[in-house]
């Protein structure tokens, strides 16, 4: 089967600027309190349903995917771009990351009992997210929760370069937060929270989300 072209523009741009990205991202998380607090939440959430396995999908160099750990969900990694991956390993020996993509998760039914996608599911073209969303709650266990951070807006962006000036060819589509809170409501999740941040160029999103237990 062929792979969509997108997926293949993604992966080679997470692969081109992967150092410089690794070299700012941490600035930037830390520099993000309430998106730390919303993690906190999400994990009080996963270890008060007994715990289990957590993926953070679009992982990028680890650095979301360790501070899941450190706050007690067992978390793992999976990014499409292979040296995001080594790096993410290399940074972070004890912890498990995978070459992966969030448009076929490897993982089997209801195995998770939560899944977040940090400022990833943008890169996916909008007409194919429902298929991603629903890839997600296939992958959850029933009252397993769902955290997704996104940037606030519509259509859809074209950056020529970014992370110090590499050249990439992604695409970044925004969303409306109704639009992915109706949407997770119609897979079979219920939307627990919901929160706007105001950015340095667009409003940021996070919503939390729980999958029905039938």
């Amino acid at each position: 089967m062929t792979e969509p072209g997108y997926l293949a523009a993604t992966r080679t741009s997470y692969d081109t600027v992967a150092e410089s990205y690794a070299g700012v991202i941490g600035s930037l998380f830390g520099g993000f309190p309430v998106g730390r607090g919303m993690l906190a939440v999400f994990a009080e959430l996963v270890l008060a349903g007994g715990g289990g396995l957590v993926a953070d999908v679009g992982c990028g160099p680890g650095l979301v995917t360790a501070h899941l750990n450190s706050l007690g969900v067992s978390a793992f990694g999976v990014d499409l771009s292979p040296k995001m991956i080594d790096i993410a390993r290399s940074t972070y020996p004890e912890l498990r990351f995978e070459v992966g993509s969030m448009t076929a998760l490897d993982v089997p039914d209801g195995e998770l009992r939560g899944l977040v996608a940090w400022w990833s599911i943008f890169h996916v073209p909008r007409e194919e997210v429902p298929a991603v969303i629903a890839g997600f709650h296939r992958a959850l266990a029933p009252g397993g929760h769902l955290q997704i951070g996104f940037h606030v807006g519509a259509g859809r962006l074209s950056p020529e370069k970014a992370y110090g000036g590499h050249p990439v060819s992604y695409t970044v589509d925004l969303h409306r937060p109704e639009d992915l809170a109706d949407l997770l409501t119609e897979v079979g999740f219920d939307v627990t929270a919901r929160l706007t941040t105001e950015g340095a160029k667009r409003q940021q999103a996070m919503l939390l989300a729980r999958k029905r237990v039938d």
